[in-house]
């Protein structure tokens, strides 16, 4: 007697494993043809033959690639900047430090950042005396606050800031406002309904919902950016959320942000309009958002922006230059050292070079897993001459770097594959002296609350923290 039910479950069996077989070796297949950094590819094979069902999951939603066409065109684009960057050229009439000539024109070709001269730089790092910074320049507002952030926590600090929007608002400030959706998960709606309510234009940035999200989760607004009046400007790593006051049980947060007043806001209020335009199809390009400054500093600035979609990664680029273009001295802080081959071979050059490249990281990371791929960067760093220092007061969060008394950066770019390849990012490259000198002191000031990194010890920890590591390693361009 044939027994139907068995021959059935084998066919079953058989055509599962077809169509199972065929969808990993054909997402392969793609992921080949699509041409990506090969370390990336070959990260995503590896998962998707070791972990063939989580693989496709994860591919599904975070893997796939969506150009600029398809989100932005070309002819909208240009239409956009158009009006910014006649603004821009026409106040532009800096003189550039020679050292860093390359380097600023480089922004200038691939970014369309201009630099400006004239700007007064003020820095902050910690939350509550950049709060009250804030606070001060919101009260002042009388014609628009344009305001972009990661994370706009419903809590005493989102909600203390939500009422002045409100407020100003209610007295005829334009007001916009421009979330992260992914950054703002946890936050519920009523928080930003209230401020619509109110009047104040509020978008969330590339929103995820089926059958949307595969195209969008991978895609991430990390920028903090605020604009008031065209004049003042806020751009560093710190949300809007609490933890940033009052750091962790173990510790403090420890983070950067500047406040910026002349020429250079005008940067600021392109990128910010440039992601307005890229969720609400609005173009605002009206002269009243770009006012004629007065010079009311001696720094250089120019305001930089990466993303993920666009042909060149402008922010990952210009500091490779940076690093190499480095005489003397260059140091960094990151919370996250998942580093590109360009980069991790900038800070080795430079080092075997004899340039005194320092690298200061967290002791106690907020995510494990990334903090276990940061480590395994580490003794290939330390054999080329690079110095090493964990932070012990708590979490640092700070995307600072300065290199010869003369360049530094502050944003909200991490020195990790996300930041430099996934994330729409911003950074503040300031060409002045004082600010430098002020940014060295901030950094040598952490360093003395850190513990010194040895090759000879650092080789002396465990095999499985050792194997731990360079597991996450494999993953490091997806993380």
């Amino acid at each position: 007697m044939i027994d139907w039910s068995y021959i059935v479950n084998q066919i079953a069996t058989i055509a599962f494993d077809i169509v199972y077989f065929g969808a990993i070796v054909s997402t392969i297949v793609i992921i080949v043809l699509d041409n990506r950094n090969p370390v990336k590819t070959m990260a995503w094979i590896l998962i998707l033959l070791f972990l063939p069902i989580v693989g496709l999951v994860l591919y599904f939603f975070f893997g796939r690639n969506q150009r600029r066409e398809r989100i932005i065109g070309r002819k909208s684009y240009n239409r956009l900047l158009k009006k910014p960057m006649a603004e821009y050229l026409m106040q532009n009439s800096s003189e550039f430090p020679s050292e860093y000539s390359r380097l600023i024109h480089l922004f200038q070709h691939i970014n369309q950042a201009f630099p400006f001269e004239g700007n007064r730089v003020a820095v902050y790092t910690e939350g509550y005396t950049k709060l009250q910074a804030l606070l001060r320049e919101l009260q002042k507002a009388r014609h628009h606050i344009h305001m972009e952030y990661y994370i706009f926590e419903d809590d005493a600090v989102g909600r203390m800031i939500r009422d002045v929007l409100i407020e100003k608002a209610g007295e005829g400030v334009e007001v916009r406002v421009l979330y992260d959706d992914v950054g703002c998960w946890r936050v519920p709606n009523r928080f930003f309904e209230e401020m619509r309510n109110a009047g104040i234009e509020v978008r969330s940035f590339l929103k995820v919902r089926f059958p949307l999200f595969t195209s969008r989760v991978n895609y991430r607004n990390h920028r903090k950016i605020v604009v008031i009046d065209g004049k003042v400007g806020f751009v560093g790593g710190m949300n809007l959320a609490e933890r940033y006051m009052r750091g962790f049980s173990w510790g403090i947060w420890r983070d950067t942000h500047l406040l910026l007043e002349g020429k250079s806001v005008h940067g600021l209020q392109t990128a910010f309009l440039l992601d307005w335009y890229f969720v609400d199809r609005t173009l605002i390009t009206a002269s009243r958002y770009f006012p004629r400054i007065e010079n009311c500093g001696d720094a250089l600035i120019q305001i930089v922006t990466s993303e993920p979609i666009g042909l060149w990664k402008e922010i990952m680029q210009g500091l490779t230059m940076a690093i190499t273009g480095a005489k003397k001295y260059f140091y960094m802080q990151t919370p996250y050292f998942l580093p590109t081959e360009q980069v991790l071979a900038a800070m080795q050059t430079a080092a075997l070079a004899g340039v005194d490249v320092r690298l200061m990281l967290p002791e106690r990371a907020d995510n494990r897993l990334t903090h276990l791929g940061s480590c395994s960067y580490l003794e290939d760093i330390l054999q080329a001459g690079v110095k090493v220092y964990f932070y012990k007061k708590g979490f640092l969060h700070s995307k600072l770097m300065v290199s010869d008394d003369m360049l530094s950066t502050v944003g909200s770019t991490n020195i990790d594959f996300r930041s430099f390849e996934h994330n729409f990012e911003v950074n503040a490259f300031i060409y002045d002296v004082d600010t430098a000198l002020e940014m060295k002191e901030i950094f040598l000031q952490d360093q003395r609350s850190c513990t010194q990194l040895f090759l000879k010890n650092w080789n002396k920890r465990s095999w499985r923290r050792k194997a731990a590591e360079s597991i996450v390693r494999l993953l490091a361009p997806l993380l």
